[in-house]
């Protein structure tokens, strides 16, 4: 019974969605702006030349559409969740329920991220593949990888965001978290600069850590960077961040329960 209840979660913020329409024209344009800005700087980045690095233009143009609008998801909305029900106290309402708070969490947020799949980034890559072009998956193996490591993503990033959202159990405020998150992921996750382009020292030490597997190791299977062997060793090493860190969330969220428990008396 519990378990029925969460889809009921994501239905629900799905649905909220739908009243907010003018909401789905100005996150549109804002994605394509941010594409298109991404593409012009690669462009203008490459100079002319064919070849940088053994990574050719195109597939620096995909790239961008991958990690700048496929695999980005908006985790400040979660911290802001998280924030607001610890600041206002409304995360009490789930003790009193059956239900496992980051599960509802996470229910609730699928729900947005499909929705802004279908209505936002789908119809922003297909413009985009229209007018400058992007290239397909590498082949069909890399392309159902590619799915596998997409699914792994965002649910390392729902982890790492959720994580430093129960941080505001202790700090009262998720508004540094999100700071201090957005710019571990800007710098460690090839959210802007792919590993390949990174000093190697820097890349070899960002390219263990689990920011890499919700951007740059989607994006660089996608392209044929990494051979199937590698491919299948490095979703492994994904999915065993992802038990640490769903490991790491279900016991801070039973430590942040009793400090919440012990302040309200």
């Amino acid at each position: 019974m519990r378990a029925l209840s969460y889809p009921a979660f994501t239905a629900t913020a799905f649905q909220s969605r739908l009243a907010y329409r003018n909401q789905v024209w100005a996150n549109a344009f804002g994605d394509l702006v941010n594409i298109f800005a991404r593409i012009a700087l690669w462009t203008a980045a490459y100079a002319g030349m064919a070849t940088v690095d053994g990574v050719t233009l195109p597939e620096m143009v995909t790239y961008a559409v991958l990690v700048g609008s496929l695999l980005r998801w908006d985790h400040s909305q979660l911290l802001h969740d998280i924030g607001d029900a610890v600041r206002t106290g409304d995360v009490s309402i789930y003790l009193l329920r059956p239900l496992h708070y980051p599960l509802a969490v996470m229910a609730s947020h699928v729900g947005h991220y499909v929705f802004e799949l279908v209505t936002i980034v789908l119809p922003v890559v297909i413009i985009v593949g229209l007018t400058v072009g992007v290239l397909p998956p590498a082949s069909l193996f890399h392309g159902v990888m590619f799915v596998a490591y997409w699914i792994n993503s965002w649910l390392i990033m729902f982890c790492l965001a959720a994580i430093c959202g129960l941080l505001a159990f202790w700090l009262l405020t998720a508004f540094s978290l999100e700071w201090f998150l957005t710019g571990i992921l800007l710098l460690a996750s090839g959210l802007v600069v792919p590993m390949w382009f990174l000093p190697p020292a820097l890349a070899a030490s960002f390219s263990y850590l689990p920011f890499a597997w919700g951007f740059y190791y989607p994006a660089a299977v996608y392209l044929g960077k990494l051979d199937p062997m590698a491919s299948v060793l490095h979703l492994g090493i994904g999915i065993g961040w992802l038990a640490i860190l769903a490991l790491c969330l279900a016991w801070l969220w039973s430590k942040a329960r009793h400090r919440m428990i012990v302040q309200g008396g």
